[in-house]
């Protein structure tokens, strides 16, 4: 554990955290406001109705509760559940892909499903109903939990027949099938018969978890990526991959590397394989040959989750900022000096609005990345940088605060002054009551 002392931050401050995010008390809601606040306090709390003697309404509040809980509790399972599947105390090799993703799935599909039932809940409220909602599920727990009509096991399973349907492909042919053969065949089935599409721009989140994208077959090009690496695991078919530019590209390791290049109908398998971007001119994917491919650094699966949470970030940041055309992460970092004034007189106020729960979702993803790379300075400002526009100040300071002893002394230099800003936001809004505007003023 990397013990650092700076401004701003006792030892046992930062001591406590420097701590995995896995430990952390992540799932907190505040029902006095309405918000989640996803960090550190280590408990749930809800909105309660006001006691009526109604034994039917008492019943009901006592349902919702407890279907809350066990969202919670999918929620921390599959967090742990994650963890452990990335542990570095496990061998890169026996890491599964498919399940470390259907694991990011099931806990931002239990937060979702938190949060439809908390404003299912308010609503009822509101109309003073005391009926339960019919179409909510409770899960027992992780492994049970439905995502697109199946549970893990079962996405699971659709990957094991998705590898009988190429064996069975390769029973007319020849029993000495070639590499060629095999992934001729792997390409039949996921590209004609099973209909997978690679999608160039994310738009739909969809496309970003393991279990839509098997349901729909539209994905973006890491997981389809992680669909063809499975896939041809249980093939007992080694797939190895590499980032290129902003593509993910994949191949068998072979002594014969100029086989995958052979243009065969118009396509090598290297193309059909990989997509439009080994023939965009505009790709650096499209410099790739038979050569240059064997100078290309392998991937390891921790690397391609990381990938994959990192696609999610971009994702639910976009969407979050949707309202505000070019917002980047690092905006109030680039503008601070420039606008100092003026965010001295703002304190915070002005700080621009996102769509709460898709920051959560970025938050969250961030989160897990941060499990696989915790020294990365770059994502910690970034993560530090989420919880700023989420308002979260205490949090933001501890982050970036770490991030500071992380990074390079140029960058350093410029999350300073900004760090003391946000240090004497969040004691600002710690001295304003509930609703006070305006300065405080001694009666």
């Amino acid at each position: 554990m990397l013990c650092v002392s700076l401004p701003g931050l006792s030892n046992q401050q930062m001591t406590m955290a420097m701590k995995p995010l896995a430990t952390c008390g992540r799932y907190d809601f505040d029902g006095r406001g309405g918000c989640w606040s996803g960090y550190g306090k280590g408990r749930m709390s809800y909105v309660t109705a006001a006691a009526t003697g109604n034994a039917s309404a008492a019943l009901t509040e006592y349902s919702n509760k407890s279907r809350a809980d066990s969202y919670k509790e999918v929620l921390e399972a599959a967090r742990d559940k994650f963890t452990r599947e990335i542990s570095f105390q496990a061998k890169d090799k026996d890491i599964s892909l498919a399940k470390a993703l259907l694991y990011v799935a099931a806990e931002d599909e239990a937060f979702l499903a938190f949060n439809r039932e908390m404003d299912a809940h308010s609503i009822r409220n509101e109309r003073k109903d005391t009926s339960s909602s019919e179409d909510a599920q409770e899960w027992g727990c992780v492994e049970t939990m439905p995502m697109a009509g199946k549970n893990i096991n079962e996405w699971l399973a659709e990957l094991d027949a998705v590898a009988k349907e190429v064996e069975a492909e390769l029973v007319p042919r020849e029993i000495g099938c070639d590499l060629v053969e095999v992934l001729d065949a792997v390409n039949k089935v996921l590209f004609e018969s099973r209909g997978f599409e690679r999608l160039p721009v994310l738009v739909d989140s969809k496309c970003s978890y393991l279990h839509s994208v098997l349901n729909s077959g539209r994905a973006s090009a890491i997981l389809l990526s992680v669909i063809y690496i499975e896939v041809c695991r249980r093939l007992n078919l080694t797939i190895v991959g590499s980032r290129v530019g902003e593509d993910f590209l994949i191949w068998p390791p072979t002594g014969n590397p100029e086989e995958l290049f052979k243009v065969t109908s118009g396509h090598s398998l290297f193309g059909v394989v990989n997509g439009k971007c080994v023939d965009d001119p505009r790709s650096r994917a499209s410099d790739i040959n038979s050569n240059s491919l064997l100078g290309l650094d392998i991937a390891t699966n921790r690397d391609i989750i990381g990938i994959a949470l990192a696609n999610l970030i971009r994702l639910h940041w976009k969407r979050a900022s949707r309202t505000n055309y070019g917002l980047m992460l690092t905006s109030p970092l680039r503008s601070f000096h420039k606008y100092d004034e003026k965010f001295n007189k703002n304190s915070g106020s002005n700080t621009p609005l996102l769509r709460p729960q898709e920051l959560r979702l970025a938050i969250m993803a961030s989160e897990r990345l941060l499990i696989l790379q915790p020294h990365n300075w770059a994502l910690r400002r970034d993560y530090g940088m989420m919880l700023y526009y989420n308002r979260e100040y205490e949090a933001a300071v501890q982050e970036l605060s770490i991030c500071m002893a992380f990074a390079p002394e140029d960058e350093a230099e410029v999350l300073e002054p900004f760090v003391e800003k946000l240090h004497l936001m969040r004691l600002e809004t710690s001295w304003k009551p509930f609703g006070q505007k305006g300065r405080l003023t001694v009666p």
